[in-house]
């Protein structure tokens, strides 16, 4: 609220309202592109893998608007509800859960030893547990959602809540796997297809090489 503040106590009225109208705007663009963006997530990922299989692109495009709406009037609902004091707080825990997706992601795509079931536990207990921490935390202003940081279990030092579900998150995930493995509990088929991770190598000459216009034929080589 800082710089709002200095216009409107700087400033003539017509130039404070102008300056407002800019501030909005400005938020406004993030916020589309961030609503976009889980549309599309939901469409491609959930409602097309799970829901709809044969969606046609149309479909894809009217459930992908409909959600980016849904995102906005969610958005709209905390702007209007909620205790602005703890917007930080809402980043800060946004962060936490971000972090849990680091062991699914990068043990998902670079390396094949995870269980699929480990991972999805090991992201299911960082997101508990650094969700019910931060809800403990308390301010002086709030109850909860006080701040990012709490005692480590068993170590009895101040550290960052994301860092202590993350660490949680791996070693889930590790146990779990040897538990898998061991257990021979089906890993699941991977129908990732190698040609889908190439390129056709006459589609990208044809791409690369320039149009000729008919009747042409290509310049000669200079060497």
């Amino acid at each position: 609220m800082a710089i709002p503040q200095l216009f409107e106590n700087m400033f003539p009225a017509w130039f404070a309202g102008v300056a407002f109208a800019a501030i909005g705007m400005g938020a406004l663009v993030p916020a589309a592109i961030m609503s976009i963006a889980a549309a599309n997530l939901f469409t491609r990922n959930i409602y097309k893998d799970f829901i709809k299989p044969d969606a046609t692109p149309e479909q894809e495009t009217k459930v992908s608007k409909l959600v980016s709406l849904l995102v906005k009037v969610g958005a709209l609902v905390f702007v209007l509800t909620m205790d602005k004091t703890v917007a930080i707080n809402f980043q800060l825990l946004g962060g936490i859960w971000i972090l849990q997706t680091f062991p699914a992601l990068v043990g998902g795509l670079f390396t094949r030893w995870f269980h699929r079931w480990a991972l999805l536990a090991g992201w299911a207990v960082g997101m508990i547990y650094g969700t019910v921490a931060a809800y403990g935390v308390a301010s002086p202003t709030q109850k909860h959602f006080g701040g990012s940081s709490k005692e480590i279990p068993g170590i009895g030092e101040i550290g960052y809540i994301g860092l202590t579900a993350f660490v949680l998150n791996v070693v889930v995930t590790v146990v779990l796997t040897f538990v898998l493995k061991a257990a021979k509990a089906p890993e699941g088929i991977d129908v990732t297809s190698p040609r889908g991770c190439t390129a056709d190598a006459a589609q990208t000459q044809a791409k690369a090489a320039p149009a000729l216009r008919p009747g042409t034929s290509p310049a000669p080589n200079p060497s």
